[in-house]
């Protein structure tokens, strides 16, 4: 047995030859420090395929791909335990067991690959369509838990402000990670952040494998793991470009023990870039939804107001005529104009005369029914769009709505008064016929004197 303190010096005894097993123990080796892993990676690929065993800690366990990418290497994650190292040494330095030759080994890998297959076509169906995240968070846990010893998955995403949310998870052994991290928010606030590989994924960005729950450290939540059958647990931060922000990270709980090889750990890294880059599109479709949403209330709604504005009320109004007209329902108008309204500007002010339109605008409004519309068409003139609505209904809805804006007091001004015109739309008669008969009888009303209601002839 030779010792190396360093991985120049295993380097330089390597080079002498006749060395059967070299074990590289990481337990000294700093996170991040990409020179050190370069030299390591140096180490395993001048083995040339000749034995090598690597102890990693479960917090340093992202090495473990970026190792096996330059040559074969089995590994344990520690701690180990003496009779497990013994148990590991013993196996490596004995000859090739025939039993499982060249045949048996193609046999294994063909099984993997095929399983891996499997996992990848199932995650792919999953994230093929960006539905609710919600949903898919549901369909990604099913999925993953179809993988072969596989009793629990999770997914966690980073929401605003740092926020690290449990969206979902399956599980096949009545384990609850609600329930063992305290919360469903603020997961990385959980004083588990720093030894629960989902955590610690989010946190440190790595994958995190540990393949014995007593290993991390917390005799609870190591009892509870092995209570719910859980004896490996792996985790891997969602990304959804090589060194992008970290949008969550998936959790799967194995029932047994097991070296994941080169490709299980490439395919399992592939899968979580696939979930971090459905994520980010989930919330970027979101957003754009929202986004959308605004944009439509700006291009609709009169500032000042909150009424729609003209554009959109003309569009309501053809739209509901049509309907009318295709399901036979009566459908009623009403136009309203502020009597005066340019006196209330003369004699207090624009300010006091903006205040007078949201006010008479808030008035009626608040007496409208939910399928009714308000709409602001010019100056201090709206249009009622009242659905369902025969001309009878429509004149009880403005004597009702006429009463109100001129009971309601109005802060810096005396109150004021409205006068309408009311119409039922016709069984063959247009937007523009409507209206034109609607804004005759308004005209009609202020003839009589305001603050009063005209039905159209």
């Amino acid at each position: 047995m030779r010792l190396a303190g360093s991985s120049g010096a295993a380097l330089e005894q390597l080079a002498q030859g006749g060395t059967d097993l070299l074990i590289v123990d990481l337990a000294g080796c700093t996170a991040g420090d990409t020179a050190q892993l370069t030299t390591l990676c140096m180490l395993v690929r001048t083995r040339n395929g000749a034995p090598v065993l690597v102890l990693c800690p479960f917090g340093m366990t992202a090495w473990l791909p970026e190792l096996m990418g330059h040559g074969p290497l089995h590994y344990r994650i520690s701690p180990v335990i003496d009779v497990e190292l013994c148990q590991a040494v013993t196996q490596l330095l004995r000859a090739p067991d025939m039993a499982h030759g060249p045949a048996q080994q193609l046999a294994d890998k063909e099984r993997e690959l095929r399983e891996l297959l499997t996992l990848q076509r199932s995650v792919q169906r999953a994230v093929g369509k960006l539905e609710d995240v919600a949903e898919l968070a549901a369909q990604i846990c099913t999925a993953l838990c179809s993988f072969p010893g596989v009793r629990h998955t999770a997914l966690l995403q980073m929401k605003e402000g740092g926020n690290l949310r449990l969206l979902d998870q399956e599980a096949r052994n009545g384990l609850d990670l609600e329930r063992l991290l305290g919360c469903r928010d603020g997961l990385l606030a959980s004083p588990l952040r720093d030894v629960f590989p989902p955590l610690l994924a989010v946190s440190a960005g790595e994958l995190v494998l540990l393949d014995a729950p007593e290993k991390a450290g917390d005799p609870q939540l190591a009892a509870t793991l092995h209570a719910h059958d859980v004896r490996m647990v792996l985790a891997l931060p969602l990304r959804s470009e090589p060194d992008g922000p970290i949008h969550g990270a998936i959790s799967l709980m194995f029932e047994r023990q097991s070296q994941f090889s080169r490709e299980q750990f490439a395919c399992f890294a592939a899968i979580a870039q696939c979930i971090g880059f459905a994520l980010a599109m989930s919330e970027l479709k979101q957003q754009n939804d929202a986004l959308a949403g605004r944009l439509a209330q700006v291009l609709t709604t009169d500032p000042l107001t909150g009424a729609i504005n003209r554009r959109a009320g003309e569009q309501l109004l053809d739209t509901e005529i049509r309907r009318a007209r295709r399901y036979g329902l009566p459908l009623a108008v009403i136009a309203c104009n502020i009597d005066n309204f340019r006196s209330v500007n003369d004699a207090y002010g624009y300010p006091i005369g903006d205040q007078a339109l949201r006010a008479v605008s808030h008035t009626i409004a608040g007496r409208l029914r939910v399928s009714d519309r308000l709409a602001r068409m010019r100056g201090e003139e709206f249009l009622v769009i009242a659905t369902h609505t025969t001309a009878r209904d429509a004149l009880r809805l403005a004597e009702k709505l006429r009463a109100t804006v001129a009971g309601t007091e109005l802060p810096g001004c005396e109150t004021v008064t409205i006068s309408l015109g009311v119409a039922q739309v016709a069984p063959n008669e247009d937007a523009v016929a409507v209206m034109d008969r609607v804004d005759g009888a308004l005209r009609q009303a202020k003839r009589r004197g305001r603050n009063c209601v005209e039905l159209a002839q």
